[in-house]
């Protein structure tokens, strides 16, 4: 089409060329490349999960925005403005989930999906015509620095003792809040039972969750200068005397996240803003905060995956379908480039999932559970077998569904037993986990070990943890019924 157009040589005859019918139909996006700039009238983007079905079908009801979806818009990007093409850019969208989606949020999607694309391109082929803000490149996370629970006082001193048999000890309390510090290793988690402010709204509106997570990152500043181009809306504080400035965003579904560096001496912040309680606690081999898991409805994922790879230094994994006894939720991975930071979506369509049933009446997307690591998740579950830990009680048909999968020793298979130890192993390596027995509406403490590199997250385990998670929430829920019908002289 490029030679026909060139050949007919008429200022009135030029393509309108379109990510999706080139890249949907297979084509290299670098056949843009040969077609002149001012042969070029219109630029259509839109992006896609990758589906195998008839096109036409695919393109009238599957389109999402740039950075949503599976195709390299990203290069068909780069292959226009290396034609030195200056003129309108549009985004053609058809997509069934949207029409009934908040068109404000879909039309914020689609303006950060373009001013980060177009920021891209610009990195790669230099471009003056692409009118968009300049902004530092995609912000490198260097690990979770904390995660923050709003609470109150009552809730604030029960999420302390599941800690506590966690590994997790009470360190510090912040000068001039109620702030409770909890650490073990890297991990920092931050209870904020305050009476006033973001965590205690939070709180009355959510119940005890996480309020605020807080990110590691080789430049805040820079973080923030790209989160302000990207039209992400900053979150400020009150702060009193000794407290440090640290710089701060609202997330998507209504959280807030901060950004910490070391450079700049915001990592200080342990040291400048808390007194320590002097309380030693005996570690238990946590050594920091491997994954967070954040639950969503369904269509929120598309939103979080864009802000997340247009914020960070991010890549997505493939969509996985994660089975529940009610239903099926889908999860994505977001990724560092080195996979060592991670974020998963857990979107979930029913209600009668688990990860429904924990978002069903919230305002946006909430963290199910934490993550954290482990370098011997054995000695590790021993430990805090020790202080208390109750761990969710597996169905004994799992463990002889792994000997049968794996054909793990018996020692092995003893000891994964007896310490309730999920297992699950690919061709990069081998994964355990242990979870916690569920906390309020359902959230979870997690640790896992990771053995010669696996980067799953044990997909294949889910099934028989949300299962598990039933049978506790059905069995607790019975035992409390028989507890009010039983006279008082019964119960002693």
């Amino acid at each position: 089409m490029g030679n026909l157009a060139r050949r007919a040589d008429h200022p009135g005859i030029g393509l309108i060329v379109d990510s999706f019918h080139t890249l949907g139909r297979k084509l290299s996006p670098e056949s843009v490349r040969r077609i002149p700039g001012d042969k070029i009238f219109f630029v259509q983007l839109a992006d896609s999960p990758l589906i195998e079905m008839d096109l036409l079908h695919w393109s009238r009801h599957f389109r999402n925005v740039p950075g949503e979806g599976d195709l390299d818009v990203r290069a068909f990007m780069q292959a226009v403005a290396a034609t030195g093409y200056d003129g309108p850019t549009s985004l053609e969208i058809f997509n069934d989930q949207f029409r009934g989606g908040s068109p404000r949020a879909i039309a914020e999607d689609g303006m950060r999906s373009l001013l980060a694309l177009m920021d891209d391109a610009n990195r790669v082929e230099p471009a003056p015509h692409l009118d968009v803000p300049s902004m530092p490149p995609g912000a490198e996370i260097e690990g979770v620095e904390f995660i923050e629970f709003a609470a109150d006082e009552i809730e604030a001193n029960r999420l302390g003792a599941l800690l506590s048999t966690s590994g997790v000890g009470h360190a510090a309390d912040h000068i001039n809040t109620d702030v409770s510090l909890w650490t073990q290793g890297e991990t920092i988690i931050v209870l904020n039972a305050e009476r006033e402010g973001f965590a205690h709204s939070t709180y009355l509106s959510r119940g005890t969750s996480v309020c605020d997570i807080g990110l590691r990152v080789k430049d805040a500043a820079g973080t923030i200068r790209r989160a302000e181009a990207l039209q992400v809306k900053l979150f400020h504080r009150r702060i009193d005397q000794r407290e440090l400035h640290l710089p701060a965003i609202h997330s998507v579904g209504g959280g807030v996240m901060h950004f910490l560096d070391a450079a700049s001496g915001l990592t200080d912040v342990w040291d400048v803003e808390f007194t320590a309680t002097g309380n030693a606690l005996e570690g238990a081999g946590l050594t920091r905060v491997d994954h967070v898991a954040r639950t969503m409805g369904h269509e929120e994922m598309l939103t979080w995956s864009l802000f997340c790879t247009s914020l960070f230094e991010a890549s997505k994994r493939p969509i996985v379908d994660v089975v529940d006894p009610g239903g099926v939720v889908r999860s994505q991975a977001i990724e560092s480039p080195d996979a060592s930071r991670r974020i998963t979506l857990n979107g979930a369509d029913s209600d009668r999932t688990l990860a429904g049933q924990f978002v069903a009446g919230r305002l946006g997307s909430a963290v199910q559970h934490v993550a954290f690591e482990s370098n011997d998740l054995n000695e590790t579950e021993r430990r805090l077998r020790g202080r208390g830990f109750k761990a969710l009680p597996i169905p004994e048909n799992y463990y002889d569904d792994l000997e049968a999968r794996f054909g793990l020793g018996a020692g092995m298979l003893e000891r994964l037993r007896e310490g309730r130890i999920l297992y699950d192993e690919d061709d990069s390596g081998q994964f355990f986990q242990l979870y916690s027995r569920p906390y309020g509406d359902g959230f979870l403490f997690e640790i896992v070990e990771r053995r010669q590199g696996h980067g799953g997250y044990g997909a294949a385990n889910a099934p028989f943890r949300a299962a598990a998670m039933k049978r506790l929430v059905s069995w607790e829920a019975k035992a409390c019924a028989l507890f009010h019908r039983l006279p008082q002289s019964e119960l002693g």
